[in-house]
C-alpha cells in the first residue's frame, strides 16, 4: 500500500478573507496560494462555535457545539465522544500533535486534582505530543528561547511590548516585538513540525500542526511589523460610534462598552471600541505581518516535503478554528455574531490523481469545519462516526461537485456564558443557562436566536454588512418565521446519533445505518 501521510495545519484567529487568492486588497499570502493552485480553496467556511476550545472541539470531534457541549475554553469535553485521534489510531496512525488543542478533560473520569484543571486548556485524548505548549499557554516555548542564549524577563510575557515602548504608548504599535523573528513562537513552532518529520521517514504520519499567531498580543516581528502600510489596509465596517452600534442589541451593547485594549496588546490601556481608524488600520497592519510571518514558515514546512521526496505521498489541509472582529463593529477578538468571528480559511490539497481535475478551483458552497474529520477519515478509507454532523469533502476535491442534498446554508453558536452571573444579570438580565445564542445563514438572509432575548434577522442581500436587523418589521415577519424553522429543523436533524442507528429485534442487535 502507497505511504499516506497528513498535514493538518491549524493556525489560530485567522480570519477567512485574509488569504491572497480571495482577492484581500493588502495581505500576500504566496505559499498558501501556490498551494491552493494545486488544490482547492473552500471560500464559504466556517468554524461551528468560538472561541478556541468550542471551536476546535467542533473541529476534531466532527460535532456542533450543541452535542458536544464544550461551551467555553475551559468547559471539560464528554469523555464519552470520538474523535479524530482516537480514530485515526483504528486505521494504524500515531497522531502527533504540534500545538495545542484547548481541551479540558472529563472531570467524572479524571481525578479533580489532575493540573490539567489548572489550566485554560490541555491536550485531546489520544493525540501525541511532539510540540506542544505545555499546561500554561507557551510555558515550554520560553524556556527554549532561554536556551537559545535570549534573555528572558522575569514576566516573560513582556516579551509581547513593543520595542523602546513611548511613555504613554497605548494599544496598536508599527514598533516590532523584542522577540526577532528566527526566535518567534512561529519559528518555534514550525521547528519543532520540522523535527518530527525528519523523525518519521520511513512510515505514514498524520501531523497536527498548530500555530499561535496571529492571535493576539498583536505584535509582530521585524520585518513583519512594517511589512504592510496601514493607510493601504482597509476602514473597520462599523457605526459611526461604539454607541450607535451597540443599540442593534444589548449583547452587542455589552461588548462594545467592555472589551479592553490589553487582552489584545500588551500595552494596552482603556476599550478596544476606542479605537480609531488610524489605530485599527496600525492592528490590521500588524495582523497581517503576522499571517505573512505564518505564510514563510509554512513555506519550511512545505520546501521539506519536496525536498525528501513526500510531498506527492502528503494531503495538506489548511484551516483556523476561528475568525478575528479586527475592529469590525467596534469588536475585537472572536466573539457574538457576525461573520468575521466565524468565516475562516480551508485549502485542502489532495496529492492523488483523481484530484487533477480540479486544482487551483474555488468553492462557493457553505462548508463547515464539522466537515473536516469526515473529509480526513475518507481520504484515509476510513469509515465516519454515526455522532458526526459533518460530510467528507472529498467529492468536491476529486470531482469538484457537491455531495446530493449539500447544505444550503451554514450554522454556528455562540456560548457567553464567560459573562459572570452577576454582569449577565446586570447586563442582559440572563441567567448562565440563558446566556446562548445559534445562527443559520444562507446567501439571502442570517437569523440569530438567542435562547432569552429578542431574535436579529438581517437582508443581506441589502445589508451585508449586517449593521440594520429588520426581526420584527411586518414585511419580513413570513421570512423570518422561516428561518426559525430552518433552525428547528437543523436541531432536529442533527440531535445527538450515536445509537439511534441500532435497534434490538428477535433475530438480535441490527444496524439500520
Amino acid at each position: 500500500m502507497k505511504k499516506k501521510n497528513v498535514l493538518f495545519i491549524i493556525v489560530d484567529q485567522w480570519r477567512g478573507d485574509c488569504l491572497s487568492m480571495l482577492g484581500h486588497p493588502v495581505v500576500e499570502t504566496p505559499n498558501i496560494a501556490a498551494l491552493a493552485a494545486e488544490g482547492v480553496t473552500f471560500k464559504r467556511h466556517y468554524t461551528q462555535a468560538v472561541p478556541c476550545g468550542p471551536g476546535r472541539a467542533s473541529l476534531l470531534t466532527g460535532l456542533y457545539m450543541m452535542n458536544h457541549r464544550e461551551v467555553q475554553n475551559t468547559t471539560p469535553l464528554d469523555a464519552r465522544h470520538t474523535n479524530l485521534a482516537l480514530e485515526l489510531r483504528k486505521a494504524g496512525y500515531d497522531p502527533a500533535l504540534v500545538g495545542y488543542t484547548t481541551t479540558t478533560p472529563d472531570p467524572r473520569v479524571t481525578a479533580h486534582a489532575d493540573p490539567r484543571f489548572r489550566s485554560l486548556g490541555a491536550d485531546m485524548e489520544a493525540w501525541r505530543p511532539v510540540g506542544s505548549w505545555g499546561l500554561t499557554k507557551l510555558e515550554t516555548y520560553f524556556p527554549w528561547l532561554t536556551a537559545q542564549g535570549f534573555s528572558v524577563p522575569e514576566n516573560p510575557w513582556d516579551l509581547f511590548l513593543p520595542q523602546d515602548l513611548g511613555p504613554g504608548e497605548i494599544g496598536a504599535s508599527r514598533k516590532p516585538s523584542r522577540i526577532p523573528a528566527h526566535l518567534s513562537n512561529t519559528a518555534w513552532f514550525t521547528g519543532l513540525g520540522i523535527d518530527y518529520l525528519r523523525s518519521t521517514r520511513n512510515k505514514p504520519w498524520f501531523l497536527h500542526l498548530g500555530y499561535w499567531h496571529p492571535h493576539p498580543p498583536f505584535i509582530a516581528s521585524a520585518p513583519y511589523n512594517e511589512m504592510y502600510d496601514p493607510a493601504r489596509c482597509p476602514s473597520p465596517v462599523r457605526a459611526a460610534s461604539a454607541q450607535a452600534e451597540g443599540q442593534q442589541h444589548p449583547l452587542l451593547r455589552y461588548y462594545v462598552e467592555s472589551i479592553p485594549r490589553s487582552n489584545f496588546f500588551q500595552n494596552g490601556q482603556g476599550l478596544g471600541s476606542a479605537m480609531d481608524d488610524a489605530e485599527v488600520r496600525q492592528m490590521r497592519a500588524t495582523y497581517y505581518g503576522l499571517i505573512r510571518e505564518i505564510d514563510d514558515q509554512l513555506g519550511r514546512v512545505f520546501g521539506y516535503l519536496k525536498e525528501t521526496g513526500q510531498w506527492d505521498d502528503t494531503l495538506i489541509v489548511m484551516t483556523s478554528d476561528h475568525g478575528e472582529q479586527l475592529g469590525d463593529h467596534h469588536l475585537l477578538g472572536k466573539i457574538g455574531y457576525f461573520d468575521e468571528s466565524y468565516h475562516v480559511p480551508l485549502v485542502i490539497r489532495d496529492p492523488s490523481r483523481a484530484a487533477d481535475g480540479t486544482r487551483g478551483t474555488q468553492v462557493d458552497h457553505f462548508t463547515e469545519v464539522v466537515d473536516t474529520m469526515p473529509t480526513l477519515l475518507d481520504w484515509l478509507g476510513q469509515p465516519t462516526p454515526r455522532a458526526c454532523d459533518g460530510r467528507s469533502l472529498l467529492p468536491f476535491v476529486r470531482e469538484g461537485a457537491a455531495p446530493a442534498r449539500w447544505r444550503t446554508e451554514v450554522h454556528y453558536e455562540y456560548d457567553f456564558r464567560n459573562i459572570s452571573t452577576s454582569q449577565a444579570e446586570t447586563a442582559l438580565g440572563l441567567e448562565m443557562d440563558e446566556c446562548a445564542l445559534a445562527v443559520v445563514q444562507d446567501e439571502h438572509y442570517k437569523y440569530v436566536h438567542f435562547a432569552a432575548c429578542a431574535p436579529l434577522f438581517f437582508d443581506l442581500r441589502r445589508d451585508p454588512q449586517q449593521m440594520n436587523s429588520v426581526a420584527g418589521q411586518p414585511e419580513y415577519a413570513a421570512q423570518q418565521l422561516v428561518y426559525a424553522q430552518k433552525m428547528l429543523d437543523w436541531r432536529l436533524l442533527h440531535a445527538e446519533r450515536t445509537l439511534t442507528g441500532y435497534a434490538a429485534s428477535p433475530e438480535g442487535l441490527r444496524s439500520r445505518g
